[in-house]
């Protein structure tokens, strides 16, 4: 067997081993569940990590405008559907479109809007703070 079909195989039985399951929050990762629970939905488990490796932090913080606070943007399904926040790449063309609701709808039902806490753990501790107070807008205003 050779190696393109092993590691096929790989990848295989671990999506297969996955399904089904709900996704826990890993380093890197903001849980958002300003409207999920009450919506029925899971909530959104959202890979910080994932997007920065393909992505310049300004691509997200400074073009589509979410703030660097977890819970500070007001995100949701009319929104994203109208293109704004995930809606500007998860439309079908750039990513994935909406009507694959679980690929983002991940999260433990009642999971808090957070930042995971192994990465508030790895923050200096002035940064801590800073997620916890008032943020600034991309004009430089007090939010």
């Amino acid at each position: 067997m050779n190696a393109v079909a092993i590691c096929v195989a790989i990848g295989l039985v671990l999506a297969i081993a996955g399904i089904g399951n709900d996704a826990e929050a890993e380093y890197g990762d903001v849980v958002m569940n300003e409207y999920s629970d009450e919506a029925g939905m899971q909530p959104v488990v959202f890979p910080h990590w994932f997007h920065r490796i393909r992505f310049r932090c300004k691509a997200c913080h400074g073009d589509l405008g979410f703030q660097f606070k977890a819970g500070a943007n007001d995100v949701n399904m009319v929104k994203i559907i109208d293109g704004q926040y995930c809606g500007a790449c998860h439309n079908g063309d750039v990513a994935w479109s909406i009507e694959n609701c679980d690929l983002c709808h991940s999260g433990v039902v009642g999971m808090p809007t957070q930042v995971h806490h192994s990465t508030m753990l790895k923050l200096p501790e002035e940064r801590v703070e800073d997620s916890t107070t008032e943020t600034e807008d991309s004009s430089g205003e007090k939010q």
